[in-house]
């Protein structure tokens, strides 16, 4: 990826370092978020559990004065979403209000709970703020074998995507249908959110590469490959050995790669309506 014309965004929140409070996330806590994850996402929790520990505490923070060559990398992504998707709304009419970023480690609370590394990235309408342990980041390459920078930035491209559908209205939408449907059927409606913000995730791709040529060979195929590795049925059969479709709330890799190349494509967000009938 090239990021050289992107500058830092003033919009990265540094809480790493910062301890949760026992109160809010001791292990009990903890170790309670852990199931819940499990259980939404049809995966055995045992499985989870064996894999994560449940200590909330926070590493020591970086020394001051050290290299944080993550830290300026996702602040260079942000920077070129907010850049992006500003100029997008723009040419509809509308304002652009950037999200935040907040980086953790272990744990950290937000204004949608709390939450551990092990529930991976996430974006809360209810601070308006994507969060993201850069742990995460040698989870993707080594234990899901989906490597390189791009792969990166579509992590960060996609919880943005969430914040677009926050501001276009669509997820707010979209949780109040969960809100009065049964698990099978919201657990669709999830597939539908989450699937839309891939496409959106390229759509960035797409308008920010046209605008400032910021792919290089090899990146769409490293981020197809992550939205793939990330696919529910995948995540399923590693965690478990066994598939079920019934508690998929993000979409199969076939999914997930269709609609991010859909994006990358088309790079024009009117493409990216998964909730019309059939489209799925």
């Amino acid at each position: 990826m090239r990021l050289d014309q992107e500058g830092e965004s003033s919009n990265v929140e540094d809480r790493r370092g910062f301890r949760v409070s026992p109160g809010m996330a001791g292990g009990g806590i903890g170790t309670l978020v852990i199931l819940l994850i499990g259980l939404y996402l049809g995966i055995d929790p045992r499985a989870l559990l064996q894999q994560t520990g449940v200590d909330t505490s926070a590493p020591p923070a970086q020394q001051a004065g050290a290299p944080d060559e993550m830290r300026t990398f996702v602040s260079r992504v942000l920077s070129s979403t907010e850049r992006t998707w500003g100029e997008i709304f723009r040419a509809s009419g509308r304002d652009y209000e950037a999200p935040k970023l907040v980086l953790f480690s272990g744990g950290i609370n937000s204004a949608c709970g709390f939450a551990q590394t092990a529930s991976g990235p996430f974006y809360c309408p209810e601070d308006r703020k994507v969060y993201i342990d850069l742990d995460f980041y040698r989870e993707l390459r080594d234990r899901f074998q989906a490597p390189g920078d791009f792969a990166q930035a579509y992590v960060i491209a996609h919880e943005v995507g969430h914040h677009v559908q926050n501001l276009l209205g669509t997820l707010g939408k979209a949780h109040a249908a969960q809100g009065r449907a049964g698990r099978a059927d919201a657990n669709a409606i999830s597939v539908r959110i989450e699937l839309q913000a891939d496409c959106l995730a390229g759509v960035w791709a797409a308008t920010a590469n046209r605008e400032r040529k910021i792919l290089e060979e090899g990146d769409v195929e490293e981020g197809l490959n992550a939205a793939a590795q990330i696919g529910d049925d995948r995540l399923q059969k590693r965690a478990q050995g066994y598939v079920v479709p019934e508690g998929f709330t993000h979409g199969s890799a076939e999914q997930r790669v269709r609609w991010f190349r859909r994006g990358l494509e088309a790079g024009d967000l009117r493409q990216c309506d998964t909730f019309s009938r059939g489209q799925v």
